[in-house]
């Protein structure tokens, strides 16, 4: 399994951009869905959030595939401060993507229009992990 690490670590990378590409645009739809008032418009927007939805589920798992397949590989990251603080960030963007998939259901029922507000701020929380989960990855603090 050794000789594949590399391998293993290009996919873990390729769906985690999957992953977060999904992420960071599906807040975004639900800003747009909130914002919509006729009835055409909002089921669109349902088909889209429920597709790209399940494009970051599959990110997300592939993730997790190939990110604990290489963690197996190199066991020692296990001990590692940083590895068990990237775990935790991780596991923060797996509640993210359910409060995302609590966001579609809601976003289905309503059909007047809803203030943005709080989904603007919620449309930032990807970037900040992302960017903490990369310095974790690279810098090793």
């Amino acid at each position: 399994m050794a000789n594949y690490y590399l391998w293993f670590k290009a996919l873990h990378i390729a769906f985690m951009v999957t992953w977060f590409a999904g992420l960071f645009y599906l807040p975004r739809l639900f800003i747009y869905h909130a914002e919509t008032a006729d009835t055409a418009s909002r089921e669109r927007f349902h088909v889209m959030e429920r597709r790209l939805f399940v494009m970051t589920v599959i990110g997300a798992v592939l993730t997790w595939v190939f990110g604990l397949t290489l963690a197996f590989i190199n066991s020692a990251v296990f001990d590692t401060r940083w590895f068990s603080i990237k775990i935790v960030l991780v596991v923060g963007l797996v509640v993210y993507q359910f409060r995302c998939w609590l966001w579609i259901r809601r976003l289905h029922g309503i059909s007047e229009t809803q203030t943005t507000r709080w989904l603007r701020w919620f449309n930032e929380v990807p970037v900040l992990l992302l960017l903490a989960i990369i310095i974790l990855a690279v810098v090793k603090p």
